[in-house]
């Protein structure tokens, strides 16, 4: 089963919500929409869903163009961050109802319900109502009625944002390996970068509306294809900064230069713009070695053990996430070095150059 997006927009009241998108989604795995609040994920997947109909373009599903056919007539399950339960029936009940419906007899569903309520840790509860239940709970359950139905396309919006960390990440483990063995087309909308690469399967890239870029999760994270596609799978953001290549050497306006290596040594001299994530730009700690800057610091967070300095980086806003504590004050000037065996070289005009590393 493939479900593919030809010219598909969505404009409504005189505003593009969704430009002209093009896509065929991976027929089973997870195929993740990335993006931050806004970027169009949701308005996508109800797109899919058949819940709001195009503009322009056509939806086709498993060969069939199914443009302009309701939801109630596809065999499609939705789960919201924020749960949609009944209630007036208890978690058996909610989980059961789309089985009754379509038309399943009683054995059939108890054996469909059951294996979804252990693995959402729902036994305990199956006779309470939805308000009896935490909010947590709440969401499992409407989890598990999507997981029940075994639908032809299952699309999951942020479904496990209001689980406490330690069932998110069981979760998150799990419902790869229980979506490869059912075979169901699968669209997982997310804001965390960590989480698609944590899923796996294949990833669209989202920003205002747009797909920037779409194909295999690992893929796109080592080599988006520009800076902003680099951005949306970057949290905290990419670092940019504009540098000068002469020669074997990247140099910034100040002065401060490194050795080029690797990938960039065969590139034409000129600007370009230099980028690294957070997580390879560390407080230098005496290191004389390798690309070495200063910065200003803006503000510093210590969250066990791990650091996030915030720091003026010749007028461009930098950050470092790095392991062990390191306490700065604000305004307090600090060398960084930039580990550029994982980095990324773009163009001037945002395009990606070359990248080296993760």
């Amino acid at each position: 089963m493939a479900l593919s997006l030809k010219n598909v927009s969505l404009r409504v009241d005189g505003q593009m919500h969704i430009y002209d998108t093009s896509v065929e989604l991976a027929p089973t795995g997870f195929n993740i929409l990335l993006g931050t609040t806004l970027a169009g994920k949701t308005t996508l997947m109800r797109l899919m869903a058949g819940l709001v109909q195009p503009t322009t373009g056509e939806i086709w599903f498993n060969g069939h163009n199914v443009t302009g056919v309701p939801v109630q007539k596809r065999n499609v399950s939705m789960v919201y961050q924020q749960f949609i339960n009944y209630p007036n029936m208890n978690v058996f009940d909610n989980i059961a109802s789309p089985l009754r419906l379509a038309g399943h007899r009683r054995a059939e569903i108890r054996k469909r319900v059951a294996p979804v309520a252990e693995l959402l840790r729902l036994e305990p509860f199956l006779k309470r109502k939805p308000a009896e239940l935490s909010g947590g709970q709440q969401q499992r359950c409407a989890m598990a009625r999507a997981l029940a139905k075994d639908s032809d396309l299952v699309l999951l919006d942020e479904p496990l944002a209001n689980l406490d960390y330690k069932l998110r990440e069981e979760l998150r483990e799990e419902l790869p390996r229980l979506f490869a063995i059912r075979e169901r087309t699968v669209v997982y909308a997310t804001t965390e970068p960590s989480e698609a690469l944590l899923l796996g399967g294949y990833t669209a890239a989202m920003h205002a509306g747009r797909i920037t870029q779409f194909g295999p999760t690992g893929d796109i994270y080592r080599h988006p294809m520009d800076k902003l596609t680099a951005s949306v799978f970057s949290d905290p953001p990419i670092n940019t900064i504009p540098v000068t290549k002469q020669g074997q050497q990247f140099s910034l306006t100040d002065g401060t230069h490194w050795k080029v290596d690797g990938a960039y040594l065969g590139l034409s001299d000129g600007p370009y713009e230099f980028g690294v994530r957070p997580h390879h730009v560390h407080p230098a700690d005496g290191r004389s070695d390798g690309a070495l800057v200063e910065g200003t610091v803006l503000v510093a967070e210590i969250s066990g053990s791990e650091s996030t300095v915030h720091f003026d980086l010749q007028g461009q806003p930098w950050v470092s996430l790095a392991h062990g504590v390191h306490a700065f004050g604000v305004g307090e000037t600090v060398r960084f070095h930039i580990d550029v065996d994982h980095s990324m070289l773009f163009s001037t005009h945002g395009d990606l150059v070359a990248a080296m590393g993760d």
